[in-house]
């Protein structure tokens, strides 16, 4: 159940996180689905938003189509 749990955070954090046009939308929905997975695996809110932030942005400069 744990691994179910797992692969259904992790996909919903990637459909959230690959969005926003600006950096400003990117940061905010990186850190929003960080945080939410974290949450959801008993994790630190904090920590999950800030690595949310960080691969957000790090995808989006890597495939700019994508976002």
């Amino acid at each position: 159940m744990q691994a179910g749990k797992i692969t259904l955070v992790l996909g919903l954090c990637t459909g959230l996180a690959a969005c926003g046009s600006t950096t400003g939308e990117q940061v905010a929905f990186g850190a929003g689905a960080g945080a939410i997975g974290s949450v959801l695996l008993n994790g630190n809110p904090l920590t999950g938003a800030a690595v949310g932030v960080a691969s957000n942005l790090i995808y989006c400069n890597e495939k700019p189509r994508n976002c």
